[in-house]
């Protein structure tokens, strides 16, 4: 942003001009760039002092027009006041604009966010989830952190966004507020959005992301062995609510259903599927997409531990899910009881449910995608890591193909 600039009045001749009065400009320059406004006024050439800009003499002719060139020229600095206050670009062609008054509205990031995350509280429960916005919420702090230590201002408007910006609040947020790249790349993604809204509205012409690419890379996800998820499953616990937690826990490892969408699944969501088994009918609270779930023996072992539970009676939901909050604090203890070293989380459970439990025992990426309720197959392949086992199955299977191949090709050549 330059600050700096330089104001000159000059006498413009036109290119037919032989003699008379000769109409008086006024240029601005910053940074080397140059704008220029007729003032609506003339002066002899012989009147006119082009070092100071002004014009000759004592009459109150000659007063009178330079005391209205003063009059502009003080009008120019406080246009030039007003970009520095407001924190707009300050070049010769928004001073120029803004001196004459030729201006669109300015718009301003913070205000746009803050508007934007009302919106957004306003359709909680039809089309947003609460933790949604909490994270948008979450952004805006940051922003707003950003702004107060690297401009020293509360707010700044969406045009002087550019590269550097971009690149200068990738590097707060991981120095200054300690975040993750994966975290850090999440709050870029909150800010993109909203400049996207902003071009979509033409309130930028230009996007400051198209030379933006993120370095952050996706943790590997964690998952369960079988052989830790049977330790869990067989293990007896003398307290009921952690008894609790594992059932519901198990049951999300063998169904791939996360924390939001077992807590409301309902009784009436459990049918009879197109092969006569039990299946899961529901529909994912993150996406809104379909997902179909045939129910495993482990799954349906935990329902019917359930059916005549109060608390699933009474609302008419298939578990007693305590809160999230609660579940993976619990989860904790089991870790510990049952030896599990990993940081046992109840999402973990459906990694597990992609990865062991399904991918692993040779179900196609295509099908586990589709019980996930994923819209498209790149997520599930985040979720589903291909485990050594798969690959040493697979390979097992292709060196049966080559020898039955070899051994063809033997018996044709005798």
């Amino acid at each position: 942003m330059y600050n700096k600039f330089s104001l000159l009045f000059y006498l413009k001749k036109s290119k037919t001009w032989t003699k008379g009065p000769i109409p008086i400009y006024l240029r601005v320059t910053v940074s080397g760039r140059r704008s220029e406004i007729s003032v609506g006024r003339e002066c002899e050439i012989s009147r006119w002092n082009s070092k100071a800009g002004r014009c000759i003499g004592n009459k109150e002719e000659s007063k009178m027009l330079n005391a209205f060139l003063d009059t502009l020229q003080t009008k120019m600095r406080h246009a030039h006041q007003i970009l520095l206050e407001s924190g707009q670009v300050i070049n010769a062609e928004n001073l120029k604009n803004q001196f004459t008054g030729n201006v669109d509205k300015s718009r301003f990031l913070m205000e746009i966010f803050k508007e934007h995350n009302k919106r957004m509280q306003n359709l909680i429960g039809n089309g947003f989830e609460a933790n949604t916005l909490k994270g948008y919420n979450t952004s805006v702090k940051h922003l707003s952190g950003f702004l107060k230590a690297n401009f020293g201002k509360t707010d700044i408007e969406i045009k002087a966004l550019n590269h550097a910006f971009i690149v200068d609040f990738e590097y707060y947020l991981k120095s200054s507020c300690k975040c993750s790249g994966v975290s850090a790349a999440k709050y870029i993604k909150h800010l993109k959005k909203i400049v996207n809204h902003c071009i979509a509205n033409n309130w930028i012409s230009t996007n400051p992301f198209i030379n933006f690419k993120s370095t952050a890379k996706a943790k590997e996800r964690t998952f369960l062995t079988q052989e830790e998820l049977d330790r869990i499953l067989v293990k007896d616990f003398e307290i009921e609510r952690l008894d609790q937690v594992r059932d519901i826990f198990v049951f999300c490892c063998y169904t791939g259903l996360s924390y939001a969408d077992v807590q409301k699944l309902k009784r009436s969501e459990i049918g009879r599927g197109i092969d006569g088994e039990q299946w899961i009918f529901t529909t994912r609270q993150k996406t809104e997409t379909s997902s179909r779930i045939p129910l495993l023996p482990e799954a349906l072992k935990v329902l019917s531990r359930y059916k005549d539970h109060p608390q699933c009676e009474h609302k008419d939901i298939v578990l007693p899910v305590l809160s999230n909050q609660k579940m993976n604090a619990y989860l904790k203890e089991i870790a510990d009881l049952c030896y599990v070293r990993k940081h046992l989380t109840f999402h973990l459970a459906r990694h597990t449910f992609a990865t062991t439990v399904t991918l692993s025992n040779g179900v196609p990426i295509e099908t586990v995608s589709k019980m996930l309720g994923h819209t498209v197959l790149k997520t599930t392949q985040h979720y589903a890591k291909i485990l050594d086992v798969k690959v040493s199955q697979d390979m097992r299977s292709l060196r049966k193909k080559l020898k039955l191949s070899k051994v063809r090709l033997q018996k044709q050549s005798i």
